[in-house]
């Protein structure tokens, strides 16, 4: 996301054409288009069957999606009066109430704009995506000011109002065909031209499409409520704690050994929590503090209890589930659960993430 910070995409903000050179959204065409219509043909001229199923193919491996986006305003020409933009480094707080006392509904970040709602005694209201609430006028942009900022930062995309239409390399009918957009597929726009043709974005490449058959919007970036960002957080919580640490070369013997303690510590547990258990003891072998070798660091004094009583060399000799085998090999490839935790014990023992019935910190 730019700038890495989320920001819900705020799509819609038409700004007239005498302060951005744009023109007005274009409109589809009415319902009850053709499908030759809808793939870009016009008057007589029909698509040859080949080429319906090059459509088809296309349209089952190309997509061409827009940025994730969260609820949106549409605004029409003539709301540039209401653009609001914020006026800071990085980010501002948004509020409740018009007092630095009222509590945080989220945060409007840098290049981000909204729509005015009211104004007093210094403050703001503004509406961007979700976010609803008060900000200090200090550290907003109104007028020409943010009209000229939201120019600047913003971007015009085409969004896709048939069901197939065709990217085509060039302002014909006739041009060889780049991809089929489905409806609600968007692009970055080029230029709008005179001849009825759209140039837009595609794959760091210029594609054309029907100007009749697409809508036009401008967007700007908008601000986060405070659920957004803690949602967003936990997300992110989650995918580090999932992030692959890297595999560490292991024989076979290793391999059995590392899911003879799994086991052991973990056997009646999930798939998530046996490669959680395989996870801390990689963890340790790669963390500097431990022992550097798997044997060495489930064999370590006082540290895993069925190594130290016999029972994992026991395991080792027998059978082996096929999942704890599976769960070891992951482990040692990398894979993880709990990102760089080095101990865990049994569940309601100690704060951190809890997998099945135990916590790993």
């Amino acid at each position: 996301m730019k700038k890495n910070r989320a920001c819900v995409l705020f799509l819609g903000m038409m700004i007239g054409a005498s302060l951005y050179g744009m023109t007005a959204p274009i409109k589809a065409q009415a319902s009850g288009v053709g499908v030759a219509a809808m793939l870009g043909y016009t008057g007589n001229e029909a698509p040859a069957m080949e080429q319906l199923e090059e459509a088809a193919e296309l349209a089952e491996t190309i997509s061409v999606n827009a940025e994730a986006a969260g609820s949106h305003r549409e605004f029409v020409e003539g709301d540039s009066s209401d653009l609001v933009m914020a006026n800071v480094n990085k980010a501002m707080n948004v509020r409740t109430d018009p007092s630095e006392d009222g509590a945080k509904a989220g945060i409007l970040y840098k290049d981000c704009g909204g729509r005015i709602l009211e104004q007093k005694n210094g403050w703001t209201k503004i509406e961007s995506g979700n976010l609803v609430g008060w900000a200090k006028d200090d550290y907003l942009l109104f007028g020409e000011d943010a009209q000229e900022l939201a120019a600047e930062v913003g971007s015009t995309i085409i969004t896709v109002d048939c069901d197939a239409l065709y990217l085509r390399d060039d302002d014909s009918v006739h041009a060889d065909s780049m991809a089929v957009l489905t409806r609600g597929d968007s692009l970055d726009v080029i230029e709008e031209q005179d001849n009825g043709w759209t140039s837009v974005e595609y794959d760091d490449e210029v594609g054309y499409v029907q100007s009749d058959y697409v809508s036009v919007t401008f967007r700007i970036d908008s601000g986060e409520t405070m659920a957004e960002i803690h949602k967003r957080e936990e997300e992110e919580r989650q995918a580090e704690l999932k992030r692959n640490r890297g595999r560490v070369d292991a024989n076979a013997d290793e391999v059995r050994l590392l899911a003879a303690l799994i086991v052991c510590e973990a056997g009646n547990q999930p798939y998530e929590g046996k490669v959680s258990v395989g996870a801390v003891v990689m963890n340790r072998v790669k963390s500097g503090g431990y022992p550097n070798t798997i044997h060495s660091v489930i064999y370590a004094s006082g540290q895993f209890t069925p190594a130290l009583n016999g029972k994992v060399a026991s395991v080792y000799n027998g059978n082996i589930s096929d999942s704890c085998l599976q769960a070891a090999q992951a482990a040692i490839n990398g894979e993880t659960y709990v990102g760089g935790a080095t101990h865990f014990k049994r569940a309601g023992r100690h704060d951190g993430q809890v997998i099945g019935g135990h916590v790993f910190w």
